[in-house]
């Protein structure tokens, strides 16, 4: 019994210094000889801190790497697939693309679904290089929010919702073919605005199907 113990331990110190040991995103993007694969992030699942946090770190290791002989790099392959998240994050998200854009172009391919704060991510990309996979479901909604307590604090809740809604609907327009009243036009239907990649490519949020 004791023996068996023994093994279980030494297995549990093993497991630990694997993980302790193990590389992050940013390690092995600045440890790499980077070919285009190398040159590829993927955006999966929820938008967190955690997410967003590897998210920009690797967008500014590899915007910062140039080709020889240019001020410019290789482009960054960006693939998104989310429901969405954190519109905070997002929007870190989003101002990093931007700051990034000066030395690369950032290619944003959806795949399978693209919704809420992804939508402003995909619309983000250099444009003429956004793909959208056929079967990608885009969704554009309202942004969420929820507080309980005293009335003022309920009021300074709506009101920083708001800001957050306007600074959404701003950023989005800026980056595709609607206008804010368009946009406003869409969200204030109160439910969840699905969109087809064909569709979205009308509205200026991709550019063409993969």
């Amino acid at each position: 019994m004791m023996l068996l113990g023994k093994k279980k331990k030494e297995k549990e110190e093993s497991t630990e210094e694997e993980q302790e040991t193990k590389p992050s995103l940013v390690d092995l993007l600045s440890g790499a000889d980077k070919g285009p694969e190398q040159r590829s992030i993927m955006f999966v699942g929820e938008l967190n801190e955690e997410k967003a946090a590897d998210l920009i770190s690797a967008l500014l290791v590899l915007s910062q790497e140039k080709k020889k002989d240019s001020d410019r790099g290789d482009d960054i392959k960006l693939y998104i697939s989310t429901y969405g998240g954190s519109a905070h994050e997002m929007f870190g998200i989003y101002d990093v693309m931007n700051f990034c854009k000066q030395f690369c172009d950032i290619e944003t391919i959806g795949i399978g679904k693209v919704m809420s704060a992804g939508t402003l991510i995909l619309a983000a990309g250099t444009e003429g290089k956004r793909v959208l996979g056929k079967h990608c479901q885009v969704m554009i909604h309202t942004v969420n929010g929820g507080a309980m307590g005293e009335l003022h604090s309920l009021e300074n809740e709506m009101e920083q919702i708001k800001n957050l809604q306007d600074t959404y609907i701003q950023c989005l327009s800026s980056e595709t073919k609607m206008t804010k009243r368009q946009i406003q036009t869409l969200i204030n239907r109160k439910v969840n605005v699905y969109l087809s990649a064909d569709e979205a490519i009308e509205k200026g949020l991709a550019d063409e199907v993969l």
